[in-house]
């Protein structure tokens, strides 16, 4: 088994942040963090125009929060530690200049969502479902939430929060705003992917970074906001409820 690891690579502009881990693509605190810091780099970098954010692997894009470290959890301080990654994460997203493209291969879990929620254009395939599962080990999404809400709107992102064990397709989060293209084929996508993050590397870059903080007005609470909501699932992991349902599913 290829052990977890975040990768980043500049070619002509375009930078690809590849995340991967051999449980599905879940997100243990290393990997969050590595990525969380691989995209505040590029972000910097001024060789980059453009990011394109992807996961290894064929058919899951991300099983979102390791069950592994949600198990280990002990106490209020170790939820907040832990769920404070995925908030890491969304915020190096939503303040990084640079537009991110989202690749989204296969199925979506969770925090995956958050993650694919908090690109700025997102790219994807028929494989692509997607589920906030987090009701059912007696959480909620309240971490990725505002990112989710933010692409989906309330009335989607309650939606698949409640009805957390579904699985919702593609077309479902294309229609309602988190997938701008989904395609038959990862080789379709991804020569989508090239071409347009190919178009984008040639635009202004300040024209870029100026739009990217239009599209993000309102979210300038978002370090706080997330933090507070990472201390919700922080209490509510070491719940009596939690802790024998993830027992369970062991």
């Amino acid at each position: 088994m290829t052990a977890p690891y975040v990768t980043s690579r500049t070619d002509n502009g375009i930078t690809t942040i590849e995340f991967f881990h051999p449980a599905h693509n879940s997100l243990p605190s290393d990997v969050l963090a590595n990525l969380a810091q691989s995209i505040e780099d590029a972000g910097k970098d001024e060789e980059t125009k453009v990011i394109i954010l992807k996961s290894g692997g064929a058919r899951t894009f991300c099983a979102g929060a390791s069950f592994k470290e949600l198990v280990a959890i002990e106490n209020k301080e170790q939820g907040l530690e832990f769920f404070s990654g995925f908030a890491n994460v969304i915020n190096a997203m939503r303040k990084c200049p640079k537009f991110i493209i989202g690749r989204v291969q296969g199925k979506t879990v969770g925090g995956g969502v958050g993650v694919a929620a908090a690109t700025d254009y997102c790219f994807a395939t028929q494989y692509a479902a997607i589920k906030l599962s987090e009701l059912n080990i007696g959480i909620g999404p309240f971490v990725v939430g505002p990112a989710v809400e933010r692409k989906l709107g309330l009335t989607g992102m309650s939606q698949i929060a409640i009805n957390a064990n579904e699985f919702y397709s593609p077309q479902w989060a294309k229609d309602n705003g988190l997938f701008a293209h989904v395609y038959e084929s990862t080789e379709e996508m991804d020569e989508a992917v090239l071409q347009f993050a190919q178009h984008l590397a040639t635009y202004n870059p300040d024209a870029m970074a100026e739009m990217k903080k239009m599209f993000w007005t309102g979210c300038e609470d978002w370090d706080t906001l997330l933090i507070d909501r990472a201390k919700i699932s922080g209490r509510l992991v070491l719940s009596e409820f939690t802790k024998e349902t993830l027992k369970r599913f062991k």
